[in-house]
């Protein structure tokens, strides 16, 4: 390289790299990748022929190197062993499973039924009403779900706790509670491929006419991503789709919740439409195979290509002073290259930090994350004047903060001055001043000001209202303020999804 240098013609350098060099090639930048998550709600347990649907997709996807991922509901895993179609099962196989909820529409739905609990009480429920359709998809298809997402727009954040203690590192589905610009998340200590732009755009209509329009489409996010450093596309598909005259899950329309002896067989569709659908499908992912910095993924493949750098890694005290020093009353998620830190995860390390007395074991060696720490679970009290209060009590605080995270692994709704509670926001980036400041060996203020502060992470959850819980699933007029109020609560988990080099 160094005899390289001596050319003075920019011509003779580039052809002299390339020529001579053996290394030249390696040395260059890789190419942006352009990841596609390909996957299918695979929910119809009422008509017979959407097995052979999940079964034709499946088979196609196999025979074309293409992995993709289905998210199983528990009775429709349990309907493919009642059928016997262990052909069905084994086709599946092939690919990543995921788990779709236990039986999907029938009522009540998770959104339902978490509707009326708060935190921890929803996160129990939610495990005992899913828990036994996850170990049935488990068990059926021998594989353990990779994945969760919600049936329809029936989305709950008391989900979380439980899916991650199941061993599941993804959150994939669509929908809009909670997003991040359409671009890959963390939410809840899960990963999140939810709530994206590009994959939608390329769904097909009503009659599966738009190929060409799609494939357009494609081109156009396909020269986007890879000249903006890459980027991931999220499409699904639901097997029933490609047969039928409606979805089978409209016999619980509006809240009905007919017994099984009641529940409708809905027709298919004529064969040249079937046809048509599957022409679309297959059409669309050849032409996206074609492209060559297009790579297919699985949910497991995602999580690994998403891997949370924060975890694991240890932070020095001149990192966390960093940290600290980045903070602003506008409390926002921090992207620090090749790691992202949330607002509850600064928290934490700043909490482990200045709850340890320098020179305990440990405590001048670094820092690291020891476990997910979620959201509040309710609403934080009201601060509109800044608090003034001696060190003593500040520091006594600061115990206090770090043995509650210990123990409840979540963020507090309020952090206690004595008797007066603050938000944990405010109490934050006053503590994060504090820190920062430690970093110029300066000695503890005699006074510490916690200001008003505000958790600018909310704004990544969507406001109530009837579009976001559109489901027609769902009783007429379903809404839930409470479960926005808990996802808002959440968000202090909120921020983005680095792609590990």
């Amino acid at each position: 390289m160094r005899r390289l240098a001596l050319f003075s013609c920019i011509t003779c350098f580039v052809t002299v790299l390339v020529l001579i060099s053996p290394n030249a090639r390696a040395q260059r930048p890789a190419a942006a990748k352009v990841y596609v998550a390909l996957w299918f709600d695979t929910e119809d347990y009422i008509l017979p022929p959407s097995d052979d649907a999940a079964k034709r997709l499946a088979a196609f996807l196999t025979e074309q190197g293409i992995p993709a991922t289905f998210k199983v509901v528990g009775e429709k895993a349990r309907t493919l062993e009642r059928r016997h179609r262990t052909d069905v099962i084994a086709a599946l196989q092939k690919h990543a499973i995921g788990y779709h909820s236990n039986t999907h529409s029938q009522h009540p739905t998770p959104a339902e039924y978490e509707s009326l609990l708060d935190w921890e009480a929803g996160a129990a429920e939610f495990t005992r009403r899913e828990r036994p359709g996850f170990d049935d998809v488990q068990r059926i298809f021998q594989q353990k779900p990779c994945c969760y997402g919600q049936p329809g727009s029936s989305w709950a954040p008391q989900t979380f706790p439980p899916l991650a203690s199941w061993g599941v590192g993804l959150y994939l589905d669509e929908a809009e509670h909670v997003g991040l610009n359409g671009q890959p998340f963390y939410y809840g200590g899960l990963l999140n491929i939810f709530n994206t732009k590009e994959g939608p755009q390329l769904r097909p209509n009503d009659d599966w006419t738009n190929l060409e329009e799609s494939k357009t489409k494609f081109r156009q996010f396909y020269e986007q991503m890879t000249s903006n450093g890459g980027g991931l596309i999220s499409l699904y598909f639901h097997p029933c789709e490609f047969i039928h005259s409606q979805f089978w899950d409209m016999n619980f329309a509006h809240g009905a919740n007919p017994p099984r002896e009641q529940w409708q067989i809905f027709p298919l569709r004529p064969p040249d439409s079937r046809e048509r659908a599957f022409y679309y499908f297959e059409q669309l992912v050849l032409y996206m195979k074609s492209f060559p910095q297009v790579q297919f993924i699985t949910g497991p493949q995602a999580i690994r290509l998403y891997a949370d750098g924060a975890r694991g890694h240890k932070f020095s005290a001149s990192e966390i002073a960093e940290i600290a020093s980045q903070m602003e009353p506008e409390v926002d998620f921090q992207d620090r290259g090749t790691y992202a830190l949330s607002p509850a995860e600064i928290l934490t390390l700043l909490s482990e930090q200045m709850a340890a007395p320098p020179g305990t074991p440990g405590a001048d060696s670094g820092v690291t994350l020891p476990f997910t720490v979620y959201g509040p679970s309710l609403p934080s009290p009201q601060l509109t004047e800044p608090v003034e209060v001696p060190w003593s009590q500040f520091a006594r605080s600061v115990r206090d903060l770090h043995s509650f995270l210990q123990h409840k692994h979540q963020i507090p709704s309020a952090v206690w001055l004595g008797s007066e509670p603050v938000p944990p926001e405010a109490f934050l980036v006053a503590i994060a001043k504090i820190a920062a400041e430690n970093k110029k060996g300066r000695a503890p203020p005699e006074k510490v000001i916690i200001a008003p502060a505000r958790l600018a992470t909310e704004k990544y959850v969507a406001a109530d209202s009837p579009e976001l819980w559109s489901w027609p699933i769902f009783p007429q007029g379903f809404h839930s303020e409470h479960l926005v109020e808990l996802a808002r609560l959440q968000a202090w988990t909120l921020k983005p999804a680095k792609v590990n080099k």
